[in-house]
């Protein structure tokens, strides 16, 4: 693998850039202070933005490392205005494995704009990282998370019984994933 670390992506309608202290009062606003938005993630809502910006300390501190990858997810003609987030939540150098999670503000939910952020991921991972297997995966019971992946190409791999803990506890989890060889472009 080549980590590159966290560089900023390009799509038609969206930039992946770093996030940067001042993002916490949209990130709060947006997502990570929503309930709705956060019932199947693994990190606990944010209470304040107190709380947002404690995590972007430490996502903006670990941006010195190539191999972390965090980006906010924006929209070109609004870029200071961060409505989600999309990582690499898991490494596997071994193998050469990169394991995906993302979430997004419910204002902006079915309007393909994760679909299309995680496929700039999916591109950026396999043409500059150079890795061989891309994973994700989500509870059985968001469904729409799934259809987010299927639409960018990844396979459904199976389900793995009472496998993680997210806010609604023990969980289901759908696995999904892509190798490099699997791409059609």
């Amino acid at each position: 693998m080549k980590h590159c670390g966290t560089n900023n992506i390009e799509t038609e309608r969206l930039l992946l850039r770093r996030f940067v202290i001042e993002d916490a009062d949209a990130m709060f606003r947006n997502w990570t202070g929503d309930p709705e938005v956060n019932k199947y993630l693994t990190w606990p809502l944010h209470t304040s933005v107190a709380d947002s910006k404690e995590v972007l300390g430490k996502w903006i501190s670990s941006y010195s490392n190539n191999d972390f990858y965090q980006w906010a997810i924006a929209f070109k003609d609004k870029p200071q205005e961060p409505i989600g987030s999309i990582s690499c939540v898991g490494i596997n150098e071994d193998v050469s494995i990169v394991d995906i999670g993302y979430c997004i503000g419910k204002n902006w939910w079915h309007k393909g704009i994760t679909s299309e952020a995680l496929k700039a991921v999916i591109d950026f991972f396999f043409d500059e990282v150079e890795v061989n297997r891309i994973e994700c995966c989500h509870d059985t019971r968001n469904p729409h998370s799934g259809m987010v992946m299927k639409k960018c190409g990844m396979k459904y791999e199976g389900t793995m019984r009472s496998q993680q803990r997210n806010n609604q506890g023990i969980c289901d989890v759908c696995w999904y994933a892509m190798l490099k060889s699997d791409r059609t472009n």
